[in-house]
């Protein structure tokens, strides 16, 4: 039998890592770029699309660098690049 998985402590996640100066500068690029990107109608809230970073740095909002690819193949992009 496997051992029980340990319940996930997301308080202890935000505050180790999530609510760092640099990656708050982070998710505010992601989201700044993603906001443009609906505003021009490229992608659209639930539209089931991510905004990938071609080079994997959201600091780096050129247009060469942003692409509007699927959820599902972002996410396996980054498995690849061993992201997550």
């Amino acid at each position: 039998t496997m051992p029980a998985k340990r319940k996930r402590n997301y308080r202890r996640e935000y505050l180790q890592y999530h609510a760092k100066p640099a990656q708050k500068k982070r998710r505010a690029a992601r989201n700044r770029v993603r906001s443009k990107l609906e505003a021009t109608g490229r992608v659209a809230k639930g539209d089931g699309r991510d905004v990938h970073h071609v080079d994997g740095n959201p600091l780096n909002e050129s247009r060469r660098n942003v692409r509007v690819i699927s959820r599902s193949a972002n996410r396996r992009m980054n498995k690849k690049k061993g992201k997550r």
